[in-house]
C-alpha cells in the first residue's frame, strides 16, 4: 500500500481494513444480514496475512472463540447483527469480568427477534449498554461515514487493548452497506496500542494483579510462559474464584472505575454549527447524516440549529451535554428507535433545556425534511 491509497470501499469492508490495520489476525463469525461483508472480507484478508478466519456453529460459539483467541495474545474481532448480537450477550458478561479485549461489532437491523434483516435501525443502543446481566461499565462507538468506520475500527481495538475490555462498535445497515470514497494510510503511520505485557517473571505473575497508579492489570498470552486461570466466577487478583464479599465488591468497582475514570480518554463527540445554537438536533451513525442536511436547510430557513454527535455512546458523554444544554433552548433526539438514547439526554440535559425526541421503527431511514418538519411544527 502507497502511502496514500483512494479507494472506493463498503462501510462493512471498511471495517475489515481498519481491524486488519489494527493488529487484528483472528476472527470467528456467523453469516447473518447485513454484517455477512465483515465476514466474507475477513475470510478472505486474514489467511493472507497469517490470520485465521472460523465460521463458528453459531453466536455464542462465535463470541466465545474470540474471546477465548484474545486471551491467547491474538487481537480478536466478531461480527453481528440483531439476534446473533443477543446471542453473544453472555459472552460479552464473560469478556467483562475476565477483562478480555477484543472488539464486537453489531451493524443493527430491525427488530425485535428476526425483525427486518434488510432495514436499518438503530434499537440496540440500551442493549449495547446492558444487554449482558450485572452491575458493569462497558465501551461502545458509533461511526457514520465509511472513513469513520475504518479509524473508528481502530480505535475500538486501541481502546479495547488498553483499557482490557471488550469494546462494541455499533453501526447500522446503512453506513455498514454504503460505498463512499475513503484514504487508506500505510500501516506504520496509525497509531497502535497493544496491551501490556508483564514487566514481572513468570513465578510471580498474577493476571488480575494491578500496579500502583493504574488499575488496568499486565495481561499475559496463554503459551507465553506465563500460567493463569480465567474464570467467570468473581475472582481474586490470582484469577482463581473468591466468594469474599470485599474482593467482590473491590473488582466489580474496579471494572467500572477503569472506563468511567477514563471518559476524557475515551469520550468523542463532533459538534457541527452550535456556537450561536437555538436548537441542538443529538444524533448518530446514518441518523447523523440526515440530521446535518436538516441542520443546513433549517440555517437557510433563519433557524440557528446545530448538530451534537456522540460517536462514542457509552460510556455518555454527560460533561458535553451538560455544557450543551446550558448553551441552547431546545435539544432534538433523532434516533431509528422510540426513544432509547432520548432518556439518557433528558436525564443528563433535561433540566436546563428542553428535550424532545423524535423516533423511527419501521426501516426507514429518518429523513431531513421529516427532521425539518418536526423542528419547525413542534
Amino acid at each position: 500500500m502507497t502511502e496514500k491509497s483512494i479507494k472506493l470501499m463498503q462501510g462493512n469492508e471498511a471495517c475489515v481494513e481498519g481491524a486488519i490495520a489494527a493488529g487484528m489476525r483472528f476472527y470467528a463469525g456467523y453469516p447473518i444480514t447485513p454484517s455477512t461483508e465483515i465476514a466474507e472480507l475477513s475470510a478472505e484478508r486474514l489467511p493472507k496475512i497469517g490470520g485465521k478466519f472460523i465460521q463458528m456453529e453459531d453466536e455464542i460459539a462465535s463470541i466465545s472463540a474470540t474471546i477465548g483467541a484474545a486471551i491467547s495474545g491474538t487481537k480478536a474481532m466478531t461480527a453481528t447483527s440483531g439476534p446473533g448480537f443477543s446471542l453473544k450477550q453472555e459472552g460479552i458478561g464473560y469478556g467483562v469480568i475476565t477483562e478480555t479485549p477484543c472488539v464486537i461489532v453489531n451493524v443493527q437491523r430491525g427488530g425485535p427477534s428476526t425483525g427486518l434483516p434488510t432495514a436499518p435501525a438503530q434499537g440496540e443502543i440500551m442493549q449495547a449498554r446492558w444487554g449482558t446481566h450485572g452491575d458493569h461499565s462497558i465501551i461502545a462507538l458509533y461511526p457514520w461515514s465509511v472513513k469513520e468506520i475504518y479509524k473508528t475500527t481502530i480505535k475500538a481495538f486501541n481502546l479495547a487493548e488498553k483499557y482490557r475490555t471488550p469494546v462494541i462498535l455499533l453501526m447500522d445497515e446503512v453506513i455498514g452497506h454504503m460505498r463512499e470514497k475513503i484514504e487508506l494510510f500505510d500501516e506504520e503511520k496509525i497509531e497502535i496500542y497493544n496491551r501490556k505485557k508483564p514487566s514481572c517473571s513468570p513465578e510471580e505473575y498474577k493476571p488480575y494483579r494491578v500496579l500502583e497508579g493504574d488499575i488496568v492489570p499486565e495481561m499475559a498470552g496463554f503459551g507465553e510462559g506465563y500460567r493463569f486461570h480465567v474464570t467467570g466466577l468473581v475472582h481474586s487478583e490470582s484469577g482463581f474464584p473468591s466468594g469474599n464479599e470485599k474482593i467482590a465488591e473491590s473488582l466489580i468497582n474496579r471494572l467500572i472505575d477503569k472506563i468511567e475514570d477514563n471518559v476524557d480518554d475515551i469520550v468523542e463527540v463532533q459538534e457541527y454549527l452550535l456556537d450561536d445554537a437555538d436548537v441542538a438536533i443529538v444524533a448518530f451513525g446514518s441518523t447523523a447524516r440526515s440530521a446535518k442536511s436538516a441542520v443546513n436547510a433549517l440555517r437557510e430557513q433563519g433557524i440557528k440549529a446545530g448538530l451534537f454527535r456522540p460517536i462514542t455512546i457509552w460510556p455518555l458523554a454527560e460533561k458535553q451535554l451538560i455544557n450543551l444544554s446550558n448553551k441552547v433552548n431546545r435539544i432534538v433526539v433523532v434516533e431509528m428507535n422510540m426513544g432509547q438514547y432520548f432518556l439518557e439526554v433528558d436525564r443528563v440535559a433535561g433540566k436546563q433545556a428542553k428535550v424532545e425526541k423524535y423516533g423511527r421503527i419501521n426501516g426507514e431511514l429518518i429523513t431531513p425534511e421529516e427532521i425539518i418538519s418536526f423542528i419547525k411544527e413542534v
